[in-house]
Order: structure tokens, then sequence, then C-alpha cells
């Protein structure tokens, strides 16, 4: 069932999930395990991991001029540091850590192996042609929850501003260094680390009683939750809305990158559905059960169809001020 605290509205957190990957050169590879896989279809790092991106300073992932696309985690073997670049259509992966091996043996699935983009057909216009400029796009699949679930949480109900700097003062207070050269990157908190972190911590970081208590109450049952990474994504959705606080738009925003669901189209949101709206049928009024139907003709590829919309750049003329920051550090 939907979490008692989950907000009626949402802002979406990413517009399209594109993030610029620099061409760069090739690095000297000193990891002490690595990995090349060359992908049967085109690829384009920064599309597909670009929604693990939680803005432009997150301590857990970043881009580096020579190319390569870092990520930090935690796996089931314990914390990693992953590093991908593409060299004429080979993925060369380094890796550091406990966790190295399992972020290198879910590398294809990271990058859209278990995707089938073919299962899409465009319906509309603007759709095929925001498609066919991106050919590389594919749905990435983590494998891993609580990463995803626990930023998800910490941006319902307010600006990405703030709900980016409260996932990068945690991250970087209370998570640890990540294994690796790349001394910026950090893993975030096990379980046990973000269930100890003190009140005034949450408070000073911006993040209200009931997020905190959400995630909180997420940590408690760290280990169920993981199991829905193996889950369809409707069950995966229905397991995550069993914690209070947890609903509809935070479900549907973890699953898309924990199990790469095509179809978990995010409701609940301040401003998809007027994008959805506008760029489909010039209505920029749109709520969700209008987004729906205007997605209805994309049943099982909903997800996909909203992110190319968003990738497409057609968004309604902004005529409402965006959602005030509160600092509840002040309170």
């Amino acid at each position: 069932m939907a979490g008692r605290f989950e907000p009626g509205v949402r802002r979406a957190s990413v517009r399209g999930g594109d993030t610029r990957v620099p061409a760069g050169v090739p690095r000297q590879a000193t990891a002490p395990r690595t990995r090349s896989w060359t992908p049967p279809w085109p690829l384009d790092l920064g599309l597909v991991l670009g929604p693990l991106r939680r803005g432009p300073a997150d301590p857990t992932f970043r881009t580096t001029p020579d190319g390569s696309v870092w990520r930090a985690t935690r796996t089931p073997e314990g914390p990693g540091t992953l590093r991908v670049a593409l060299r004429g259509g080979t993925v060369e992966a380094e890796a550091w850590g406990d966790g190295a091996a399992w972020l290198l043996d879910g590398l294809p699935e990271l990058l859209g192996a278990s995707d089938d983009p073919d299962a899409f057909t465009p319906r509309h216009r603007l759709v095929a042609a925001s498609r066919h400029r991106r050919p590389g796009l594919r749905l990435l699949r983590t494998g891993l929850v609580l990463e995803s679930l626990i930023p998800s949480i910490l941006e319902q109900k307010i600006t990405t501003d703030e709900a980016y700097r409260a996932w990068r003062l945690l991250v970087r207070t209370f998570g640890e260094p990540a294994p690796g050269p790349e001394t910026r990157l950090h893993v975030m908190p096990d379980p046990r680390g973000w269930a100890l972190i003190p009140s005034w911590e949450w408070h000073r970081a911006g993040v209200d009683d009931k997020r905190a208590s959400t995630i909180l109450r997420a940590v408690r049952a760290a280990r169920r939750l993981e199991e829905a990474a193996a889950m369809p994504a409707p069950e995966a959705m229905a397991r995550l809305e069993l914690i209070p606080g947890i609903g509809p738009w935070t479900s549907a925003e973890t699953v898309q990158r924990s199990n790469g669901a095509a179809d978990a189209v995010t409701v609940g949101d301040l401003h998809l559905p007027r994008i959805v709206g506008y760029a489909l049928a010039g209505d920029r009024d749109a709520d969700d059960a209008a987004m729906l139907e205007l997605l209805a003709p994309y049943e099982g590829q909903r997800h996909r169809a909203a992110r190319l919309i968003l990738l497409s750049g057609r968004t309604p003329p902004r005529r409402e001020p965006k959602m005030r920051r509160v600092d509840i550090a002040r309170w």
C-alpha cells in the first residue's frame, strides 16, 4: 500500500537523465581487477548512467576529462568503485574494493544488456525523433535498491537542489572514502550507518522528520528490500510500498534504476504530467490521469517513452515560480 507520508505532488528530479561525458583520451589502467566488454549495439555512457547521478557534486558519481565515468557504491560484497570508459566501441572497466568482482560481473546489465529497446514502438513524431537522435540510449539496471531508494526518499516534496545537498552532506559525513585512486568519491553508509545518524545531523542536512523516519524504516528492512531487485517491477514496487512513507512516486523512481523497469512511469510528480501533456497534446495543465492516458499506447514501455519526451527538450514555458526552498536547519 502507499506510504502514509508519500507527497501528493513532486517535481521531476531527472530531466531525461543525460550526463555529458567528455570525449577524452585513454587512461592508464592501474586497477587490480579489469574487464572489457563489447556491446552489440551503440552505447552512450552519459545517457545510460546519467540517472545514477544525484546532482553535479554527487560524491558517489563523477565524470573525468579522460572520458571515464566513475561510480562508488555498496554492493552485497562490500564497498566498490567502478570506472568505465568507451574506447572504439568497447567498454573498458576497472574496479576496486571488496565489491570489485560483483561490479564487473554486473557490468553488462548495468549498461543495458537486459533492456529491450526493440520492444518500443514510437507513436508520436516527437518521440520517434527523440529516439532517432539517441541510438545509444538503453535503460540501466544496477541490481541495488537502497542506493536509489534513499536519495529518492530525500527528493520527496522538496526542490532537487535541496535533495542533492542533503545526499551530498550525508554521504560525505557518514559514508566512507571509496576504494581506488579517485579520492573525491565516497560510498554511502551501510544500513547500520544510516540508522546511527543523529537526529540533529538529519536536521542540519535539511531532512525533515518524515523523510528521515522513512529512511530509518527502510534500512531496518534493508535485506528484504534488496531482494526486490530480482523481482518483476510491479512486485518490486509493491514490496517497497509496504514501508510507510514510500509510495508510487518513490518506488517508481527506485525500480527504474535498480530493476531497469521500462514501464515504471513516475506518477505524483509536479512537472512530469505537464511536460508529457504539453509535448504530446499541447496540454500544459495535464495531470497524472491525462499523462497516463497519453502514455497508454506505450503500455509496457511508459518509462522509456517519458524519458524520451524529457530528452526531447519540449517543455511548457514556465508560468509559476520555482518551488520555494525551505531551510529547516534554521527552524
